[in-house]
């Protein structure tokens, strides 16, 4: 494995399963120092073991608590003295239609999957100053429409999207780049037992017709960690403001409204808090 991220100091917030979790072994293998960053500790613990004291640190904390990105801020620059890629990848994917999305449900996942990274740049703006950072925020695919039963998730990436381009133009002058990958269908462990309780049987992914998965597979939590290391890396700079889609189809009219389809109506990228 090669060292394009030696020494740098990386901050992954949802990081304890799924495609952070990934991230967050992949970076370390690139030779970079990761914050771990999730709601179980006993999980988060376990990691840091695994991946070495030395290289990981782990913060945990619910990013629905407005004042919680401040202390994740300060215990990340505490961890290694400073922090060079801050990746907003937790996010809530609770489904919901129209009908279903209430005030309280609506502001859970925009104070989760917008907010917080708002804030978390905000916190870290100074360390990030410093060592001339950059952000990488994990969108969805679903931020240009979505599904009709992800509408508030579709929303909140959606802002994201603004977010990413709004703060590369602001703080382009201070060094400080933003990007954002939007990412497609993702099979992690929790998206497999997501459809299995959907009722799509075992080994369903071996299944799944052309027009879900036109390359022959979906997408895995690997690609995405491998597609991030360019993003984190100063092999980026300079370029900022960028959202680029890892997909594998064209998106207008991808996620078009299927009623009677379970697939069409059931499927969603996956990045657990």
């Amino acid at each position: 494995m090669s060292n394009r991220l030696q020494d740098q100091v990386i901050l992954i917030t949802g990081s304890t399963t799924g495609i952070g979790e990934h991230m967050a072994r992949r970076f370390v293998k690139e030779g970079a120092r990761v914050i771990l960053h999730g709601r179980d500790a006993a999980r988060g613990e376990a990691l840091r073991k695994e991946l070495g004291e030395s290289v990981s640190a782990f913060c945990q904390g619910d990013l629905a608590d407005a004042s919680y990105a401040e202390k994740l801020a300060a215990d990340a620059v505490a961890a290694f003295g400073r922090v060079d890629a801050l990746v907003n990848n937790a996010a809530l994917t609770t489904r919901g239609r129209l009908e279903d999305t209430d005030a309280a449900f609506f502001d859970r996942l925009i104070a989760v999957n917008a907010r917080a990274p708002m804030l978390l740049i905000r916190a870290l703006l100074p360390a990030l100053k410093k060592s001339q950072g950059v952000v990488l925020n994990i969108g969805s695919v679903l931020a240009h429409c979505g599904q009709a039963n992800l509408l508030a998730y579709s929303m909140s990436k959606g802002a994201l999207m603004t977010m990413t381009r709004n703060l590369a133009d602001a703080l382009g002058t201070d060094r400080v780049r933003v990007n954002q990958l939007n990412v497609g269908w993702t099979l992690t462990e929790n998206e497999y037992q997501v459809k299995l309780g959907d009722g799509l049987g075992e080994g369903w992914p071996e299944r799944l017709p052309a027009y879900a998965v036109p390359l022959g597979r979906l997408l895995y939590p690997e690609d995405i960690a491998a597609a991030s290391v360019y993003w984190v890396s100063r092999e980026s700079y300079p370029v900022t403001g960028t959202v680029a889609e890892l997909e594998q189809y064209p998106l207008i009219g991808r996620y078009t409204n299927h009623e009677g389809d379970p697939l069409k109506q059931q499927e969603h990228t996956d990045k657990p808090a």
